[in-house]
């Protein structure tokens, strides 16, 4: 695992442990000479998980949509960056630069992003490892859904399984390094 595609906020919310996990899955990254690819831009999760790992000397690629490019919109992007002309070119990049997917906390485009690397790998799109950083419990309900969805049989449990989940960013590496 060299390259990690983290999805997550463009803002902060409203815990700041949620930035501080960001900060610190950032660290961990660098720590383990693991390469970041994010959404691109400085503003809220994102910036906070990319400068942490520019901050230590990690290799950082930023890919965003044009519309999304004006730093007013997005702010700064961190190390490389990668401009494409829309959000499903940005997110085909993302996929195919990333050995593993790491979910953070976010909104309808992290969901989104998420769930549609999940469906992928489900539909042997690919076979990379997919992570959820669960931070203060903010996904329990998602979490709790999916496995309400295999309860009443719409997602099978080797399906359900393939979403490795943890509570810090030092133990979801550890895992998403582990899992095959």
């Amino acid at each position: 695992m060299r390259t990690v595609c983290v999805y997550c906020g463009s803002s902060k919310g409203d815990k700041e442990e949620y930035s501080r996990a960001a900060k610190r899955l950032g660290e961990e990254l660098v720590d383990r000479n693991i390469q970041l690819v994010y959404g691109g831009g400085s503003m809220g999760l994102m910036g906070d998980v990319a400068s942490a790992v520019q901050q230590r000397g990690g290799r950082v690629v930023g890919i965003i949509p044009k519309h999304l490019e004006p730093s007013e919109i997005s702010g700064k992007t961190y190390g490389e960056v990668l401009v494409t002309e829309n959000m499903h070119e940005r997110k085909m990049h993302m996929a195919n630069l990333a050995d593993a997917f790491v979910a953070l906390p976010g909104g309808f485009g992290t969901l989104e992003e998420l769930l549609e690397i999940i469906t992928w790998r489900q539909l042997n799109l690919h076979s990379k490892r997919i992570g959820v950083l669960n931070t203060e419990g903010y996904f329990d309900s998602l979490l709790h859904f999916f496995d309400q969805a295999v309860s009443a049989g719409f997602i099978n449990s080797e399906a359900r399984d393939m979403l490795i989940q943890a509570e810090t960013p030092e133990l979801l590496i550890e895992k998403l390094l582990l899992a095959n």
